[in-house]
């Protein structure tokens, strides 16, 4: 992992007991894991810092110090700690007594001084963050984010954007059933619906699975008891393909107009396409009224264009985002009605 980095200060340091605010402004940002390459070409291309500046961050792992908090949170960011602070304690139980008196709910990022956190987490009340038993719907409770910098100094912040423990989200994962692993990332984007808006597809539920082949999505919501229009170009695995709640039609996905085979309830993609094939297509369904609710990959072939991107965040009723389970890419959401439902961003 990445030593911290950081210029030589003159500041008073902290003694024992003792809580400090960072500089007013200041915001921290946790990346996904092993994405931490792409956080940082995101700072420079979408937000335009230097990477000069950028070279110039603490860092602590994943975790990134900035003297000024961003405009937005970056997308290659799992959870942004945005009031943080240092702390610097003599034992266990009282770096566990701060947090404690902050509020209930602390995650741990383990940086370094691993088993010191497993124990200061021990002390705090129980947060469950053990991977998930699909479908889900995740707590909304604030909950922070603390990680020790060394055996008695700790990085916290009370808020953060994220409800998800580290801004972490794993699921128990089957290796029996679904015919890929690419089932995990609509179950992570239905668990991001359920909990923001409390809508899942289930029974009765008509879906068209786009570029299904071989059926990890198509799979899913079978699971949840949806019909499933499921097309590619290749079949799907033959359970699915026997399933007579699943229709599958042989063809180019993106061709067929939505007026001759919809509506839909759910129109799901995670087809490899440029993105702007993928904006063209959507943007046809939404203008189509044959479908309320869309989830689709944003694949990205090379270098990121972050006005399309942008494009696809503008669409009413929308959100990106990149997900645990995504790759090099993001993942589209779009709620029918959400701009008008309360949403409790996770």
């Amino acid at each position: 992992m990445s030593a911290e980095r950081s210029p030589a200060s003159t500041e008073r340091q902290p003694v024992r007991g003792e809580r400090k605010p960072m500089p007013n402004g200041a915001a921290a940002y946790l990346a996904f894991p092993e994405a931490a390459h792409l956080f940082t070409e995101e700072l420079h291309n979408r937000f335009g810092v230097a990477e000069s500046e950028i070279a110039s961050f603490r860092r602590y792992g994943d975790l990134f110090v900035l003297p000024h908090a961003l405009e937005k949170t970056p997308y290659w960011c799992r959870t942004a700690l945005t009031e943080p602070f240092t702390f610097s304690f003599n034992s266990i139980g009282e770096a566990a007594a701060e947090l404690k008196r902050i509020q209930r709910n602390w995650a741990p990022y383990g940086f370094t001084s691993f088993r010191r956190t497993a124990l200061i987490q021990e002390k705090l009340p129980y947060v469950n963050m053990k991977p998930k038993t699909f479908p889900v719907k995740i707590p909304t409770s604030p909950i922070g984010v603390y990680m020790l910098t060394d055996d008695h100094t700790m990085l916290a912040s009370a808020r953060t954007t994220s409800f998800l423990p580290a801004g972490t989200l794993e699921f128990k994962e089957d290796h029996e059933n679904p015919p890929s692993r690419a089932y995990l990332k609509l179950q992570e984007a239905l668990t991001h619906v359920y909990s923001r808006f409390g809508v899942l597809p289930g029974e009765g539920s008509r879906c068209f699975d786009a570029g299904a082949c071989p059926g990890g999505w198509t799979w899913v919501l079978r699971q949840l008891g949806c019909t499933v229009l499921a097309v590619d170009r290749a079949e799907l695995a033959p359970k699915l393909m026997a399933d007579p709640l699943v229709t599958f039609q042989k063809h180019d996905a993106f061709t067929l107009p939505p007026q001759e085979i919809g509506p839909f309830d759910w129109v799901c993609s995670d087809v490899i396409c440029y993105p702007e094939r993928l904006l063209e297509w959507v943007g046809k369904w939404l203008d189509s009224g044959m479908c309320r609710n869309m989830i689709c990959t944003i694949k990205m072939q090379g270098a990121i264009d972050w006005r399309v991107v942008e494009r696809f965040a503008d669409i009413p009723d929308s959100t990106v985002l990149h997900l645990n389970y995504n790759k090099h890419e993001l993942t589209w959401i779009h709620v029918d009605g959400a701009d008008s439902r309360t949403e409790n961003a996770i």
